[in-house]
């Protein structure tokens, strides 16, 4: 048997890993001349001293870190990769949120949720304290198609929408919580609701049950990871676009210009683009419901200020700006404090992403006035001082995020059709868009295609 896998992301990289565990033939083929996908981990800027070949600053061009378990960590291990793991600062759990002209720190507990950090006011209204209160005996149950703003006005109010799960799915998910669907982003909150009648009752029943999950990275960034997998692969073909697929009496043929390769099974790990342009000539249906699924673009901004010019202490992951604050970007990542080694120690760097659901012109606009608009968000929100960076790199990309919302829906009857011919889904538009989810998916497809 010979499993064909179509793209060299994160998934398609981890299948073919997993496949060559097991002993099972297969074949990967990647259109650029460089596996990852959207993980790219960049050293910019003048060399130092420690690093003469390389730049001081490291820039994370999409995913900034990974959110894993013990076992993830123990397969990261048999890679190879546990000398070269990073883990996030405690300092790091901390979130800001832009809300009265500052970026305030949200509450992490329900102690914090209700009264607030030491020294600060209560970030939310005793409205909002109560029906967080009541939400326990809340019996309400989601109907279908709910969205994820829907269901938390539903169970709790409108204000936890707008100033915590408005620009948590911004900052994540690129998305809009209005059109993002609660079963497809989060369909643990619909069993809890369902099992617990409560989402705190669920979350507490289940901490304990649920392996702690750690923030981290790798001494030179994610892209470590798909590195080390794509060195591991013995039958990865680089800068070799598929053609074509035509499907035979016995599994699929796969075109490329380096020739013709018969296999058993074929994986699409490629966005719903490229997907839709393979498929069409044989699911029509599915191939007009992949080009329905929307990416909004996202550019990142990377800038390097000098420590000493910028007043706010930056004891954070980052801060994140809610739509109804009307913001230039989606967020500001505080990477010097999350990692070590991303910058000299007398500078900090800032990532901030502009764009998503929310923000389609503002990540289309020119460098220069994309990068005046983000010098000045930083200024006022973290008091810079400097009238420029000593450092700054953009880096667009013009489909982000796949979003789960109604589209993604339509997409599930049609993949299960192809799927009875053999044509299966390893992608992030699918199941999960995380960088563990797609990890999580790969190793269950793996096992499913070995049998």
């Amino acid at each position: 048997m010979t499993i064909g896998i179509i793209g060299a992301g994160i998934s398609g990289l981890t299948l073919a890993y997993e496949l060559q565990r097991r002993g099972i033939n297969y074949h990967i083929w990647e259109a650029t001349d460089q596996p990852g996908g959207y993980i790219k981990s960049r050293r910019e800027g003048p060399a130092t001293s420690a690093n003469p070949n390389e730049g001081s600053y490291l820039c994370e061009l999409g995913p900034n870190s990974l959110l894993g378990d013990a076992d993830l960590l123990l397969w990261l291990d048999e890679l190879g990769l546990t000398p070269e793991l990073t883990f996030s600062k405690p300092v790091s759990k901390a979130r800001y949120i832009f809300r009265d002209g500052e970026y305030r720190q949200l509450p992490s507990g329900p102690l914090s949720l209700l009264f607030g950090h030491i020294g600060e006011s209560s970030f939310f209204s005793w409205k909002t304290k109560l029906a967080i209160l009541r939400e326990r005996n809340n019996r309400t149950i989601s109907p279908p198609g709910e969205t994820l703003a829907q269901f938390f006005r539903r169970r709790f109010s409108s204000e936890i929408v707008d100033y915590a799960l408005g620009p948590f799915v911004a900052g994540i998910y690129a998305g809009d919580p209005e059109q993002l669907l609660v079963s497809e982003t989060f369909p643990v909150l619909l069993r809890y609701e369902k099992e617990y009648g409560s989402v705190l009752r669920g979350l507490i029943k289940n901490q304990s049950t649920t392996g702690r999950r750690q923030s981290f990275s790798f001494r030179e960034g994610v892209q470590m990871l798909t590195d080390a997998l794509a060195a591991k692969l013995t039958n990865l073909s680089l800068n070799t676009p598929v053609e074509r697929i035509s499907q035979t009496s016995n599994g699929w043929q796969v075109d490329t210009k380096e020739g013709t390769q018969l296999v058993d099974k074929l994986v699409l790990a490629i966005s719903t683009d490229a997907a839709a342009r393979l498929v069409e000539l044989h699911y029509t249906d599915f191939a007009r419901t992949l080009l329905n699924i929307a990416y909004p673009p996202m550019t990142a901004v990377h800038s390097v200020y000098k420590r000493a010019d910028v007043r706010h202490p930056l004891n954070g992951f980052g801060g994140l700006n809610p739509k109804v604050e009307g913001r230039f970007a989606a967020g500001h990542i505080w990477s010097s404090s999350i990692f070590d080694g991303r910058c000299p120690t007398d500078e900090v760097l800032f990532t901030t992403f502009v764009g998503g659901q929310a923000g389609v012109c503002n990540a289309q606009l020119p460098d220069d006035v994309l990068a005046d608009n983000v010098h000045q968000e930083l200024t006022e929100g973290f008091g810079v001082t400097a009238a420029t960076p000593v450092f700054r790199a953009i880096y667009r990309w013009e489909r982000a995020i796949p979003q789960y919302d109604i589209n993604i829906v339509a997409v599930k009857q049609p993949l299960k059709a192809a799927e009875a011919d053999q044509l299966f889904v390893c992608a992030n538009w699918y199941g999960g868009v995380s960088l563990s989810d797609c990890i999580g998916k790969a190793k269950k497809l793996a096992e499913q295609l070995s049998n």
